[in-house]
């Protein structure tokens, strides 16, 4: 038994230190893109009914480290801001594939093709469910319906404020975003790897059309984000699947769940839901084929692995590796303590015995928020109404303070179910 457990724990470090160096400088650079390339005005470039904005929504989308479950409030306030539903489409499609620290993460254990190959195919992907959107879906959000008051102008950050922005974002709120799927992938990808035998799908099944249709089935449904699905992908490559299977598991385990399809359907309706549904399963079907049938397999060789032992795009040398490993998992144990432990060991109430009686504040609970840009989603678009004039999101609750003098909870109630969140009513 602990001969098992020393085997788990040092297939689990393994994968660590191989991505470790990669993800850092994928959590630098997103806190960069963060702190230099804000969002908030980008939906002028989204918002007409042609080509253009389907191709600035995908090109938006595919570098941004946003997962399944942030990129449905992040499209759906651009969609309310007057993006096209092509745009909206093409933006919930590319986004959710890949990102700047999975595609560094990509490289670092599926090597370099696999890491061109993603960004690619999200990018080919959303462009091809935007144009699809804009051809067969006529039904578009009517900008007369938007409240008058959406979008707050904030004076420009500082140079200084920026810097702080790349270290909240990239090495605090990312992590904590991604840091519950990233050990769920390292996990079930050290256990696979002791518990599959070497060869097991090709010995097993054999035929690279029936894997791709056997991994779509189990992708579709699941959610595991970007950069979790890598190690996982890593290690059923080990095992003898087909590099097609393998990137069929990399597009739709990111990109689809079943709690984001239900949103995408209720949100932009069924025909925008089956355009979006269709795209990443025939897209992942169409481009696994094409990676098993047109391209050599000795890009997809995972003999550099050599079990997680012998990777030989070091950065700088084991010293490195060592170094990052030490504080990536210093940045996770952080940010579970931020995210859950925190919280619990240290209790404290959202709402304050002053504020309960203070007809300034309402509280407000909202099911299905999960990351930071779910938090902030729901902070800036509730900020945004007339009437309200502070709102502080508590994730670990669901709790909603919103403090204004007009507050009209039925609008309130009505932007939480358009973002795609639950409205379940005041608290107190």
């Amino acid at each position: 038994m602990m001969e098992k457990i020393l085997d788990f724990v040092q297939e689990f470090y393994l994968l660590v230190s191989e991505m470790a160096p990669y993800l850092l400088f994928g959590f630098l650079f997103a806190g960069l893109l963060k702190a230099f390339f804000p969002t908030d005005g980008i939906v002028n470039f989204m918002g007409k009914k042609n080509f253009r904005s389907v191709l600035n929504a995908s090109l938006l989308g595919v570098p941004l480290p946003l997962c399944s479950c942030g990129v449905i409030p992040t499209a759906v306030s651009f969609y309310r801001s007057g993006a096209s539903k092509g745009a909206t489409t093409s933006f919930l499609i590319s986004t959710p594939q890949t990102g700047v620290d999975s595609m560094l993460a990509t490289y670092s254990l599926l090597g370099l093709p696999f890491a061109i190959i993603r960004p690619i195919v999200a990018l080919i992907t959303g462009l091809v469910g935007g144009t699809a959107s804009h051809a067969f879906d006529n039904e578009q959000y009517s900008p007369a319906d938007k409240d008058p008051d959406r979008g707050l102008i904030q004076a420009k950050p500082t140079f200084f404020q920026r810097i702080r922005i790349v270290i909240q974002y990239g090495f605090g709120e990312l992590v904590e975003d991604i840091v519950k799927w990233l050990i769920i992938g390292l996990v079930a990808a050290a256990l696979l790897s002791m518990l599959i035998p070497d060869s097991f799908f090709s010995r097993y099944i054999g035929n690279p059309w029936l894997e791709m249709l056997v991994v779509l089935a189990a992708s579709v449904p699941l959610y595991i984000c970007a950069t979790g699905s890598i190690p996982l992908a890593a290690v059923l490559l080990m095992k003898g699947i087909s590099p097609g299977a393998a990137l069929v598991f990399l597009m739709a385990g990111p990109a689809t769940n079943i709690a984001t399809m239900m949103v995408i359907s209720n949100t932009m309706g069924k025909k925008a839901f089956l355009i979006y549904l269709a795209t990443i399963v025939g897209g992942a079907l169409v481009f696994g084929t094409v990676v098993n049938e047109l391209l050599p397999a000795s890009w997809f060789s995972m003999s550099h692995m050599n079990h997680m032992g012998g990777h030989d795009h070091s950065m700088g040398g084991n010293w490195v590796n060592t170094l990052s490993t030490i504080l990536l998992l210093g940045l996770m144990v952080l940010a579970i303590w931020n995210k859950w432990l925190k919280k619990m060991l240290m209790p404290n109430k959202t709402l304050k015995m002053e504020e309960a009686a203070n007809p300034y504040y309402t509280t407000i609970s909202v099911d299905g928020m999960t990351c930071n840009h779910c938090r902030a989603t729901v902070e800036n678009n509730i900020n945004a109404m007339e009437g309200i004039e502070e709102v502080t999101v508590d994730l670990q609750s669901g709790q909603v303070k919103i403090g204004g003098t007009g507050i009209n909870l039925e609008k309130v109630a009505a932007r939480v179910k358009e973002l795609g969140y639950q409205y379940k009513g005041t608290v107190g």
